[in-house]
């Protein structure tokens, strides 16, 4: 089978100091996704796929905080990543 879809990666940074919502601090397809996922392994970033969610993300503006309609989703990605790293 000949998978066509195109990668697609965002990375959110949350600072509740500095903003009311994660933003979105990187985003891009293809070698550009395959950079983020590369980075973020290469510092110990935990990852999360989900594609529909990386497909709104990657369509943001960066530097923009995520719209209310993603907190669930994205507290579920945060959860997620607590759990790996022993904080839940």
């Amino acid at each position: 089978m000949n998978d066509k879809r195109i990668r697609k990666a965002a990375a959110l940074q949350y600072d509740q100091a500095k903003s009311m919502a994660p933003r979105v601090v990187a985003k891009g397809k293809g070698h550009i996704a395959d950079q983020i996922v590369q980075v973020a392994r290469e510092n110990d970033v935990p990852l999360h796929e989900d594609p529909n969610l990386a497909n709104v993300l990657e369509a943001m503006e960066l530097e923009t905080e995520i719209p209310a309609e993603l907190y669930r989703a994205v507290a579920e990605v945060l959860v997620f990543i607590y759990r790996l790293n022993g904080k839940l």
